[in-house]
């Protein structure tokens, strides 16, 4: 795979083909042509192939290198016509990828093999074709083969041919190869591979736009005739220059500069053209740190595969384009090609938008690593793969580091493809996690980083501190953002940010694998599908299908459903998350006034601009702009009050909405880009009043009766469980203890004279008893005040909350509230957002992860009002900032149902305020919520006040 530009000129061969399935290669063809999209996963459009989801295991039984015998095989034809001004010159196919065997023929006659299901395959078909006659171009594409077992990388299976196909030629006098290197000081060399036929003797001339040819390097070629090394067949020639008041290539200041290369024949004309958008910028390892043109950068990164949930594997530029500017506005540096190359288009994108692109080798033999990293018939394909990556992608200044592949033990086939890049490409760093596995200190492995995958962070933090850290620690993988998760993450920051040594991770995953699924048939909606699908959700007669949902035996279930955005693209509430843990900017507030601090390595702030949004609970939230100051990179200043401030004494936030000035490539002038926040007055005490008096209307069990209520507020530990509850195995817990259905028992109804009920009740689990205390007063402004507690046994040592829920009547469909917002966040996920005046339609406050779960919680609630339409409703005060969540499900519906469309809203509301709520964590893959974030036994309390409006 040559690094040479062939774009310009190609006859593109994508569109309808005609096409055939076969159950197997050996199969004779039929009579009877469909039709199949290429670019096209047939597993997309095809009801005999469906799509596979597996993890680790392997859709299949059989041992390395066999494969089933019934092996879905696809047969795409097309006519084509060699143009006649190709006379004379070399015709070249290309197929961008196709999963897994490609067999290429031409008229019947066998032109060449692929077996790289995300590299593309050129074949030399000059001797085969005439120009100016049309011929049948015939691909078969095998699903299964010897190189499946290499290719075990968590994402479905598919087959198909999944990126372009075209004709392009070349002059017999051709570039093979053009190899750029582009330091930041300014250094430029350009080495040139020529094939052909070199007799007739032959040149190669450069010219950067704007800085004028590059100068023969005449030592460089003497050099090699002085060692031997001129052959006849291949030539070679570097040319060099170097670039005055050069501007480095960075993610934050990705500046690309146009290369043009000709190779020109003896007498002077242009035989080839290579053209190139290169970037000025060094990376190295210094110590314990990677450093691009000099700086110890944090790798805020993301791993990403090739996905769309109409068209699977395909992919477009458009696509693609969408994909890094979500990844950019959301504070994301960097990305990883999990587990394969990914589409060309990305690199392109990549080096014009600005991210650090950790480029890895499409290898990963999860299921049979141990056999196959030292199993000598595999080694050619390791090597080949590895080094085809490289060529492809080494002119590009996003590409920071390679990567051997994932998940396949360590062996010699990874020592052999790690001593290969080192020698081809000694300007960047090689990783693979599976050789740093066993021993983190160890500097004789196929690994220049410590990549590790789902390490706890008490583990990184005691690495970085031993005094036996000899590499950059860079997670390749943590954070599982499975359904309902990402817990933490602010924890994960605050140490990586104070830990020399410690220098950032890549969070599992982008997407969502969902792929939308019609539900009358059960069949994916296909390429061809409009609509379906909508912020996260899916319409009626549609679903987000995960493993299983095909029929796909074996499976890995709602596994593949592990991003950060939902499949249509939508970002989590943890993308916020995220965004603002690595925003530009921070602020600090010392009593008097507001210090901006730029977090940046490379720019100012002069391309940002910002406005107060100024959040009191008993005054609102109004907003109001202020200069932001062009702070250097690493500095900070004095930030400006907002004149003006609420007086009083309640508590009052400064949320800082900063966004973009004017327009960039990845975001339109005005795009929010963070919202840090401080507080400049604390809280007072609430219901510190004396009781009005009066009565409480009540059952005969002492639980509150309201006209709004269907149901009264009773104790809830439990939680619908998430991925991580699940997986991580909590959720098992809770229902071996009971929490899952709970009994309230009452104990003992009192009352006082001036009408306080006081409801004591038991609630037996299978860990203990626990005793729940309820008391109800009325209060002057009519409302009911609410003090709980509840005493937990020891047995229940980490219980998913503790807390009330309680259910409304028909009819409030607005939530409106006072605390963090306006997207759900959690007691370990609660970094992003304002505290401030939030509103939202009770139907909207649901997070549709994949799996119903728990989710639409929101943390720091102080206040909150359910509405009707006409105003009326019920409000909530709250006596310190609570966990408050507001749906239309109860737990037990979420548990239950497997998709949303198993789900019906119930027509009121059902509302839990905790005291207490388990963090989320990311145990479905990967470390639990830290200590500080479970619930403890022992006597948890709460209060709150409920009126009617």
């Amino acid at each position: 795979m040559s690094a040479v530009d062939r774009r310009e000129g190609s006859v593109v061969l994508d569109g309808t083909w005609r096409f055939q399935l076969l159950p197997a290669p050996g199969a004779p063809l039929g009579e009877q042509w469909g039709e199949a999209p290429v670019p096209g996963c047939w597993t997309m459009h095809d009801p005999r192939d469906l799509p596979h989801y597996t993890n680790v295991q392997m859709p299949f039984p059989h041992h390395p290198p066999f494969v089933p015998d019934d092996n879905p095989t696809g047969v795409y034809e097309r006519d084509i016509e060699i143009p006649a001004e190709w006379a004379g010159r070399r015709t070249v196919l290309l197929v961008g990828a196709a999963e897994s065997v490609l067999i290429a023929e031409i008229d019947g006659e066998q032109i060449g093999i692929g077996k790289d299901s995300h590299l593309a395959s050129e074949f030399d078909i000059t001797g085969a074709v005439t120009p100016g006659r049309r011929y049948t171009l015939r691909l078969t594409v095998v699903k299964w083969s010897d190189a499946s077992h290499i290719e075990d990388q968590d994402q479905w299976w598919h087959g198909g041919i999944t990126r372009s196909v075209r004709l392009h030629s070349t002059d017999p006098l051709h570039l093979d190869d053009v190899a750029v290197r582009a330091e930041q000081d300014g250094t430029l060399r350009v080495d040139c591979r020529v094939r052909g036929p070199l007799t007739d003797g032959w040149s190669v001339s450069a010219e950067l736009e704007g800085y004028g040819s590059l100068a023969q390097d005449t030592a460089h070629d003497a050099a090699n005739r002085a060692l031997g090394r001129v052959s006849d067949f291949l030539g070679e020639a570097r040319l060099s220059t170097t670039v005055a008041d050069v501007r480095p290539w960075s993610a934050e200041s990705p500046v690309l500069y146009a290369l043009t290369v000709r190779l020109h024949r003896a007498d002077g004309s242009v035989a080839d053209t290579s053209h190139h958008r290169i970037g000025f910028r060094t990376v190295e390892i210094r110590g314990r740190d990677l450093l691009i043109n000099g700086d110890r950068v944090f790798i805020r990164g993301v791993n990403r595969h090739d996905f769309h949930p109409l068209t699977g594997r395909v992919v477009t530029e458009d696509d693609l384009r969408a994909d890094l500017v979500t990844v950019k506005r959301f504070g994301f540096n960097a990305v990883r090609t999990s587990h394969y190359p990914n589409d060309p288009a990305l690199l392109d994108l990549a080096d014009e938008l600005g991210l650090y692109v950790v480029d890895e080798a499409d290898i990963e033999s999860h299921d049979h690593a141990h056999e196959i990293a030292d199993d000598p018939r595999y080694l050619p394909a390791f090597v080949e793969r590895v080094s085809r990556m490289v060529l492809r992608d080494k002119n590009h200044p996003s590409v920071i580091v390679w990567s051997l592949g994932n998940e396949s033990d360590y062996g010699a086939h990874h020592d052999a493809a790690a001593a290969w890049v080192r020698r081809h490409d000694p300007t960047r760093p090689v990783q693979y996690e599976g050789a740093a596995k066993t021993d983190w200190s160890s500097t004789d492995i196929a690994s220049d980083i410590v990549c590790p995958m789902y390490a706890s962070l008490e583990e990184i933090t005691a690495h970085a501190r031993s005094g036996e850290q000899t590499k950059p620690l860079i997670l390749c993988e943590y954070s599982h953002a499975m359904g309902n998760s990402n817990g933490t993450l602010a924890d994960h920051w605050a140490e990586i940010e104070t830990t020399p040594g410690l220098q950032g991770g890549f969070i599992w995953e982008f997407w969502d694998h969902g792929i939308l699924q019609r539900t009358a048939d059960g069949l994916p909606a296909g390429p061809g599908a409009t609509g379906g699908y909508t912020n996260g959700t899916t319409a009626p007669g549609y679903r987000w299908a995960y493993g299983g949902d095909f029929g796909d035996t074996p499976n890995d279930g709602a596994f593949c459903a592990d991003g950060m955005v939902f499949p249509d693209r939508t970002p989590k509430p943890a993308m916020y998350e995220h965004r603002e843990l690595a925003a530009p900017l921070r602020l600090s507030y010392d009593g008097t006034g507001v210090t901006v601090h730029n977090r940046q390595h490379v720019t100012g702030l002069a391309r940002l601009r910002a406005a107060w949004l100024i959040g009191a609970e008993e005054s609102g939230t109004r907003v109001v702009p202020v200069p932001l100051p062009d702070v250097p990179p690493g500095a900070c200043a004095p930030l400006a009050l907002p004149p003006e401030l609420p007086q009083g004494t309640d508590e009052l936030w400064l949320t800082l909405r900063v966004t973009t000035a004017d327009d960039l490539p990845w975001a339109p002038a005005d795009t929010e880009i963070c919202t840090p926040r401080i507080r400049l007055r604390e809280r007072p005490a609430v219901f510190t009043g004396a009781p009005a008096g009066g009565a409480v209307e009540t059952d005969s069990e002492g639980l509150l009766v309201h006209p709004l209520l269907t149901a009264p507020p009773v104790l809830s530990l439990w939680r619908a469980p998430t991925d991580n509850d699940l997986l991580g195995g909590a959720a098992g817990r809770w229902r071996d203890w009971g929490l899952d259905a709970l009994v309230r028992k009452p104990v003992s109804v009192t009352r006082d004279g001036n009408g306080r009920v006081t409801a004591v009740a038991e609630y037996p689990t299978a860990a203990g008893t626990v005793v729940h205390e309820q008391i109800l007063t009325a209060l002057a402004d009519g409302s009911v005040l609410v003090e709980e507690s509840a005493t937990l046994p020891a047995g229940l040592h980490d219980v998913a909350r503790v807390g009330s829920v309680l259910e409304t009547a028909a009819g409030p469909d607005t939530f409106e509230w006072y605390g963090l917002g306006p997207w759900e966040s959690y007691p370990d996920r609660c970094a992003g957002g304002a505290v401030a005046h939030h509103r939202a339609r009770v139907d909207d406050l649901f997070t549709p992860y994949l799996r119903p779960q728990e989710s639409g919680g929101r943390s720091g609630v102080r206040a909150f009002s359910l509405t009707r339409p006409d105003g009326t409703g019920l409000a909530v005060r709250l006596d310190v900032p609570r966990q408050v969540s507001v749906t239309r499900h109860r737990a037990a519906d979420l548990a239950a149902a497997a998709h949303h469309d198993e789900l019906t809203p119930r027509a009121g509301c059902v509302v839990h305020i905790d005291a207490a709520h388990r963090g989320l964590g990311t145990a479905s893959c990967g470390p639990d919520t830290l200590p500080p974030y479970l619930i403890a036994p022992g006597t948890h309390r709460w209060t709150w006040s409920i009126r009617t409006l």
